[in-house]
């Protein structure tokens, strides 16, 4: 089924208004969570030095501001689709640089996070050296700069190849309805399989050295289980996070077997891929740290009481 085949389907198949009006409250309902834990979080992390001053505390707070954006971005998507349906291919162009930008950010910061964590457990004699701030600052910008390939190229295409007045023109935002071109196309399936490889190996490499030495350096004492359980949820988030690279070949195959349930097994699959892994994360690493869990209860509170 091609990609015509894809936009009658999208066409024919439209939720009645009680179903759009459900999905769009669970949608807005998640989102609207999820982004004022995160406030909180970067609240906390601007007014603390403590965390400021800590490599580990920057990454995590690099991929909260990462998932802020997304979650905006993918959100206001969500709900332009089902309000106005068709919208300017520029703005569409906009936002969808910025979703795919911070979709693409998340499964590299969190594999970033996993090389520090395994350089303070298995080498915590060099992680001042090796974890400074400064180099942790580079890494970010790596990330952004690694993310580029996943967009950019595409958007050059589109300006290259197709008539000024596309830009003009007003399409259904999604991306493969924006980015057509067969290059753009095949290069998106080889930046992919490459992102995924080195992701998977590097997730594989530092959690399974994690695991092993915290559970030998943890033997003696109730710390044991703690580390391991932060260790499998870190890797749940992973995983969630790694169906990014293979959501649209997954995606393309259920539309192609259930055509008839188009709009629901988008709906699924953006809660799944792109919700539900920011969701994780500020329960992984905020609100099970003990030291943003002291700061969060403080502001909570104080908002509480205000």
């Amino acid at each position: 089924m091609n990609l015509s085949s894809y936009n009658n389907v999208s066409s024919g198949y439209r939720d009645s208004a009680s179903t759009v009006m459900v999905k769009n409250i669970i949608i807005l309902a998640l989102g609207i969570t999820i982004n004022y834990i995160n406030c909180l979080l970067v609240h906390c992390f601007r007014k603390q030095q403590i965390f400021y001053m800590n490599p580990r505390y920057i990454l995590y707070i690099h991929l909260v501001v990462n998932d802020l954006i997304q979650l905006t971005t993918t959100v206001s998507l969500f709900v332009i689709s089902y309000i106005f349906y068709r919208v300017n291919a520029s703005v569409c162009c906009l936002i969808l640089t910025f979703a795919i930008f911070t979709t693409q950010n998340t499964p590299l910061n969190l594999a970033l996070m996993a090389v520090e964590c395994y350089i303070a457990v298995c080498f915590p004699l060099r992680h001042a050296e090796l974890c400074n701030i400064k180099r942790i600052y580079i890494l970010i910008g790596c990330i952004w700069v690694l993310s580029s390939v996943a967009v950019m190229p595409d958007i050059f295409i589109v300006l290259a190849t197709e008539p000024v007045r596309l830009l003009f023109s007003s399409i259904f935002c999604e991306r493969d309805n924006l980015f057509q071109h067969p290059v753009s196309l095949q290069k998106r399936n080889i930046s992919s399989l490459v992102y995924l490889a080195l992701v998977w190996l590097t997730i594989f490499f530092t959690y399974f050295k994690i695991f092993f030495a915290a559970r030998a350096a943890n033997s003696a004492d109730g710390n044991a289980n703690k580390a391991r359980n932060t260790i499998l949820l870190h890797g749940f988030q992973l995983s969630l996070c790694m169906l990014t690279y293979v959501s649209p070949i997954l995606s393309n195959s259920l539309i192609y077997w259930f055509p008839n349930n188009y709009t629901h097994i988008q709906f699924v699959s953006y809660i799944i891929i792109q919700i539900f892994p920011r969701f994780v994360s500020p329960i992984v690493y905020g609100l099970r740290d003990k030291v943003f869990k002291q700061y969060l209860k403080r502001y909570l509170l104080c908002g509480i009481r205000a």
